[in-house]
């Protein structure tokens, strides 16, 4: 492809983003850690060749054509924006910024450069959901009327689990809706092709104290209790939202990121006129498909009963799983193949920034929803 990237952030999704680059075969010029201790223990942990010591010398650097923000999430809009600002593409982790009056500024500002942005909504692209997306836009399971879904974690179960999504400063106000939630909300709409048109939200702080330990954590790892703080907790552990969308299509979602023994159940059912087809993160190569009037089916993944456009996105026969990390694969494949064929005004077949800007708007309402306890309808398009 003759395309080169650099990489902001060496956490676990930095690395999952540099893990999925070496398999595309795309270069990677250099990252950029949290300090240049970090950094340099990262090149090396990784095997590559460059520690850039600022954001400046990352964007400065000529041969970089693609910047990956991988940073916590108050981080997202500077450094997208010097990307953009240095001519480079960028691939930005969720959310794109803090505001809508940021992701709007990076919609902009990618337009004025004629650059482009996506967001990493990589969950769309677990080869069954984009079979869902295929049964339902070919019409298996008819008219689509209810969603139904949750969203579910156990990493912040204990008082003294800790991880900076949990700071409104670093994180943002919003934390199981804007950090699980949105993923959830993203890949409904996208495999339904409905918008919402308004929404009804609870939230709640479950933990309202935690235990802030003194050093720094890595995400998804339990903290020292023996070197901590109390610490009041303004952001939500749990969310519900009631949802209206175009078409009189209705549904549900529950969020949580304090339910034991749930690690990433990201679950969705579709119930149309026809059918209804249901999903789970946890077992990602399974799509179960319902039916009234025959029996149910449990399609296992195989690219040669697939859909021929969802086969594109299943790199590896029957039988052999696929998960996680092939869902970055298959978007940045996607992304670079765009930038590649050079046409930058052809229609986006990846999560763009706008889509970004979209989700943010989305949790902005949620949030209005729950602190008004109402339904609130979306903003127009």
């Amino acid at each position: 492809m003759n395309l080169r990237a650099a990489v902001v952030g060496v956490g676990f999704v930095g690395k999952a983003h540099i893990e999925a680059l070496r398999r595309l075969g795309i270069p990677i010029q250099g990252v950029l850690g949290s300090s240049v201790t970090r950094t340099e223990a990262a090149c090396r942990g990784l095997g590559l060749s460059r520690a850039y010591t600022s954001l400046e010398e990352l964007v400065g650097d000529s041969s970089v054509d693609v910047v990956h923000v991988c940073t916590p999430n108050y981080l997202h809009f500077l450094e997208a924006q010097a990307a953009l600002q240095s001519g480079k593409h960028v691939m930005c982790e969720k959310p794109l910024a803090m505001n809508t009056q940021e992701t709007g500024a990076l919609v902009e500002l990618a337009k004025e450069q004629e650059r482009v942005g996506a967001v990493t909504y990589n969950l769309r692209y677990y080869p069954l959901c984009q079979e869902a997306r295929e049964l339902v836009q070919q019409g298996t399971i008819g008219e689509p009327r209810l969603v139904l879904g949750t969203y579910l974690q156990d990493w912040l179960f204990y008082a003294n689990d800790w991880n900076w999504r949990l700071e409104p400063e670093l994180g943002g106000r919003m934390r199981a809706i804007a950090d699980i939630g949105t993923h959830w909300l993203d890949l409904i709409g996208w495999i339904t092709g409905r918008r919402l048109k308004e929404l009804c939200a609870d939230l709640a702080t479950v933990i309202p104290v935690r235990r802030r330990p003194k050093g720094p954590v890595e995400t998804f790892r339990r903290s020292d209790d023996r070197q901590t703080e109390a610490v009041q907790i303004s952001t939500d552990d749990y969310g519900s939202v009631l949802l209206h969308f175009e078409g009189g299509l209705r549904g549900v979602l529950t969020v949580s990121q304090v339910s034991a023994g749930r690690k990433n159940r990201m679950w969705f059912e579709i119930d149309g006129s026809e059918g209804s087809l249901a999903w789970n993160a946890e077992q990602p190569n399974e799509l179960w498909i319902g039916s009234r009037k025959e029996a149910n089916r449990l399609l296992i993944k195989d690219p040669s009963l697939m859909s021929a456009r969802a086969r594109e996105y299943a790199a590896y026969p029957g039988g052999h799983a696929e998960g996680y990390p092939d869902t970055f694969v298959q978007l940045f494949k996607d992304f670079y193949g765009y930038l590649a064929a050079g046409n930058l005004k052809a229609k986006r077949c990846f999560p763009s920034f706008e889509t970004g800007h979209y989700e943010v708007g989305l949790c902005e309402v949620v949030a209005q929803s729950a602190r008004t306890r109402a339904w609130v309808e979306m903003p127009p398009k």
